[in-house]
């Protein structure tokens, strides 16, 4: 979530979806590193990188969600005060494409975005490697076109495992939520004191 300590900006992304390997994508991100063991997330998870534009420094605050239907009333903990949100689908399963949009109203209804009709969403379209893409059933085209049916959503197709598009598609997600989070009221949460030390702060991503 999003909030300011010292000269460090916070800005927070949150991952939605099931099984489809937001884990692993955060991993590869921050980490550099790739594990073919799955193990769920239980309740949400995070981690952090630090990233640099136009020579400020920001702290990138990466939300793992569980997609287990019996973790969803925890959403509202996780989603308020987030600058962006990552919808994640596995493109070897079709029912992962298809909750996309249930996860972006849930999104919205949880999160209660001051203007939620320009909130920034970024589509990424995981496990692309698998079986040499044979076993994709999820087209880029049916992909993009959906992406283009909810204001141009920026769409990056992924690999978790090899890197595919992994940096590319984190530096669109930072890029938006630091947009956002420049035009939104500073989220501060209730178990963090940061009063004293505290600042005022598409069809495609302009990456």
């Amino acid at each position: 979530m999003a909030f300011v300590f010292g000269d460090f900006f916070f800005l927070g992304s949150v991952f939605l979806n099931c099984r489809v390997g937001k884990t692993s994508l955060m991993n590869q991100y921050v980490n550099k590193k790739f594990s073919n063991q799955y193990k769920a997330t239980i309740g949400a998870d995070f981690l952090t990188k630090e990233v640099q534009f136009e020579d400020r420094l920001f702290t990138l605050q990466i939300w793992d969600t569980a997609g287990q239907e019996r973790f969803q009333s925890l959403g509202v903990a996780f989603y308020r005060g987030a600058d962006c949100c990552v919808l994640v689908y596995d493109a070897n399963v079709m029912k992962s494409f298809d909750n996309l949009n249930n996860w972006r109203e849930e999104f919205l209804i949880q999160a209660s975005p001051s203007d939620p009709d320009n909130f920034p969403f970024v589509v990424l379209g995981n496990k692309i490697d698998v079986d040499g893409g044979n076993s994709r059933v999820v087209s880029e085209k049916k992909a993009r076109a959906w992406c283009a049916s909810k204001g141009n959503i920026p769409y990056f197709e992924t690999s978790a495992k090899d890197g595919t598009n992994v940096e590319e598609a984190f530096q669109c997600i930072a890029k938006n939520a630091l947009k956002s989070g420049e035009e939104e009221e500073i989220y501060l949460p209730d178990t963090i004191d940061v009063a004293s030390s505290s600042q005022q702060r598409s069809s495609g991503c302009e990456c």
